[in-house]
């Protein structure tokens, strides 16, 4: 860069404007030297360029939207602790004299010691009380430099497990605040869908119904049912009208909200990260639980094996060397720091896992639930040809259908927008409120008209649209290969359009990968009538599909798959697989789909590529045996040191020592990655 000097501030800026671009996978910033690396996709590097020359320091909204929170200054601030608290050490034990230094000893003592009672009289075996004692019992036979080393190895482990802690969770979140969802905002021209980062305060925004409220606000007009348990945990929606305070993370499940916004992303947006992450760390995995149980189960037998070995060798030096050797540190701070470096690692691949139970879920599971269309199809389906009714204009039936699926972020809506956009059919806004009909489709009114777009069974079951004779004529050579949306208007079947919904290119490979990786049963399950169903069943090479099952099918299948004692994974990406994805083991949703899937899902994976899950489920195999692992070497290294201790050959420093750098060395080995960057 072209500077002398690079503030901490500045480097953060540069990082964080860089990967907020696609084509940018990752961006190291060196303060220091002034030099950023940018590691870019495919043939990007003019772009790169481009953006580099467009960047400034005093960009306004990439200040406000930035986290004030820096994983930079965190690890600063621990180098200068460390080195101020080594510094320190070394001047003070050669240069004060030694009663000095014993004091010092003394009063540094107090607090370990005050924490071991405190144990001691709630009849708490922890951690807390070997350290009191050890340092204790040092300082009663007048070792004041075995009490002093072991408080600095305490201090480095203390200030290690705060730094290491802090650098994931920081991490985790900035990988996870980048993940930028798109919003409709009211201007004087309609609703224009822009990226959130674009809103600011005094802005006026609609949520339309499935969707979550992305910013805090106020409620201007409209009424709706809100689902706020993400925030309260209530689990009755709550309803809300013109004047009511609407929070970011709330759903609305009904009706529409048009908001005024009071609080734009950036540090909240982090704040609320980081909160969810310390959320997730609450739903530990079985082996992170039996990890911090072991680890308090054992300091009350460490306490026995020190006052064994003073009764049969009445030495305390041997005695002390067990006592300096305890489990719990490393058991307690590997395991974590292992969880959240994978879901870090996650997060780098646009992965979003919510807690560690559910990456041990995914390496557990041998059951795949998956959706059809946006999942194992392409999530941007085309429109193959709109089949007019009784001659009715292609053009004006593409645009109504356009109007009214432009509000549900879902693959099929998503192709009729393209289609229309693609013919260059301008769709202003010519409804009144539109209601979303899960599993069913979409009914609303133009010019006083009653217009229904849906599944045939709604359309035409449900709705009873009239047919005319070139409506059953249509009807009856419809090529069953394509997904079909019915549209109605004023209760006559006026439209017919064929979805080519073609199979993802990966999407058969991926299946034989995950089979491979320990997956047993493959199902797919859609909506569609059952020749479209059979065709990409058997094309993807499924163990099983259904086909014609609504959104309560497919939680009831889960249920009753984890019922058989299976683990199961289900993965979709509309409002109608909520249920299941709730119901589920694990629940992965496809970040394009909606929003209301991403939030309730407890995985959220980039639609680009299929690819993701088998990342996904290698790096939860991994995490798996790497937590095995840590597991074994903490149990075979300590009980080593302890019985080294016993015999004498290791004197209490030493194996605190040992112990201490064992501890830092899993810690540290537990936050590298553990698949290869892509």
């Amino acid at each position: 860069m072209a500077q002398k000097r690079m503030s901490i501030k500045e480097a953060d800026m540069l990082q964080y404007y860089l990967e907020g671009f696609e084509f940018i996978r990752k961006a190291v910033v060196y303060e220091r030297t002034c030099d950023v690396a940018i590691y870019y996709k495919n043939d990007n590097r003019n772009a790169v360029i481009n953006k580099l020359k467009k960047f400034d320091y005093n960009n306004t909204a990439l200040i406000e939207s930035m986290p004030n929170t820096s994983g930079r200054q965190i690890t600063r601030d621990f180098q200068e602790k460390m080195v101020g608290m080594l510094m320190f050490t070394g001047v003070r034990k050669m240069f004060f004299p030694n009663i000095i230094n014993n004091i010092y000893t003394i009063v540094k003592a107090a607090p370990y010691i005050y924490k071991g009672l405190k144990c001691l009289f709630k009849l708490k075996f922890e951690v807390d009380l070997l350290d009191a004692l050890s340092i204790g019992i040092s300082i009663a036979q007048g070792n004041f430099s075995t009490a002093g080393s072991l408080m600095l190895l305490l201090g480095v482990g203390n200030e290690l497990e705060d730094w290491t802690h802090k650098k994931s969770v920081d991490d985790l979140a900035r990988s996870m605040s980048l993940n930028v969802d798109k919003v409709w905002l009211v201007t004087d021209d309609g609703e224009v869908s822009v990226p959130i980062s674009q809103i600011q305060s005094g802005d006026t925004i609609r949520v339309h119904t499935g969707n979550i409220v992305p910013v805090d606000g106020e409620m201007v007009s409209g009424e709706a049912m809100l689902n706020q348990a993400s925030l309260t945990g209530e689990s009755v929606p709550v309803e809300k009208r013109a004047g009511s305070r609407v929070y970011a993370g709330t759903v609305v499940e009904e009706g529409e909200c048009l908001l005024k916004v009071a609080a734009t992303t950036g540090q909240s947006r982090y704040d609320k990260i980081v909160s969810m992450i310390e959320e997730s760390e609450k739903l530990k995995s079985n082996t992170e639980n039996m990890a911090n149980r072991l680890a308090d189960r054992l300091v009350p037998y460490s306490l026995l094996a020190t006052g064994l070995t003073y009764l049969f060798t009445r030495n305390v030096t041997r005695a002390l060397s067990v006592l300096m050797v305890d489990f719990s540190c490393a058991l307690k701070l590997s395991m974590p720091l292992a969880v959240l470096s994978a879901m870090r690692e996650a997060g780098n691949d646009k992965i979003t896992v919510k807690g560690g139970k559910f990456m041990e879920a995914i390496a557990n599971a041998d059951t795949i639930v998956f959706d059809k269309t946006g999942t194992l199809t392409y999530a941007c389906p085309k429109v193959q040809r709109i089949i007019g009714i009784d001659g009715d204009d292609e053009n004006q039936l593409l645009k109504i259908a356009a109007c009214l699926e432009e509000h549900y972020p879902h693959s099929i809506a998503n192709a009729v927008v393209k289609e229309a956009k693609d013919r260059k059919i301008r769709h202003k806004e010519m409804h009144s409120e539109v209601q979303y009909i899960v599993a069913h489709g979409i009914a609303s009114k133009i010019e006083g008209d009653k217009v229904v777009i849906g599944s045939y069974h709604f359309v035409i079951e449900d709705e009873k649209a009239q047919l005319s004779e070139d409506a059953k004529k249509k009807l009856s050579e419809l090529d069953h290969r394509y997904s079909h949306l019915f549209m109605a208007i004023a209760g006559r079947l006026a439209a017919i359009i064929e979805i080519a919904d073609p199979l993802r290119a990966e999407a058969k490979d991926v299946l034989k990968k995950l089979k491979a990786l320990g997956i047993k049963k493959t199902v797919m399950m859609t909506g569609d009538n059952i020749y479209t169903a059979e065709a990409i069943a058997k094309e993807v090479g499924v163990d099983k599909f259904y086909a014609e099952v609504l959104p309560e099918d497919k939680a009831s299948y889960v249920e009753k798959e984890k019922a058989k004692g299976r683990t199961v994974i289900m993965i979709g990406d509309g409002i109608n697989d909520s249920p299941a994805l709730s119901a589920a083991d694990c629940g992965i949703a496809i970040s394009e789909g909606a929003a209301i899937a991403r939030e309730i899902a407890d995985v959220c994976i980039s639609a680009d590529d299929l690819n993701d899950l088998v990342r996904l489920k290698e790096l939860s195999n991994k995490l798996t045996r790497r937590v095995h692992s840590n597991f074994r070497f903490i149990m075979g290294f300590n009980g080593s040191l302890i019985g080294l201790g016993i015999l004498g050959i290791l004197s209490p420093g030493t194996s605190s020592l040992l112990h201490n750098l064992s501890t830092v060395g899993i810690s540290l080995t537990s936050m590298t990655n553990l698949l290869p960057e892509i």
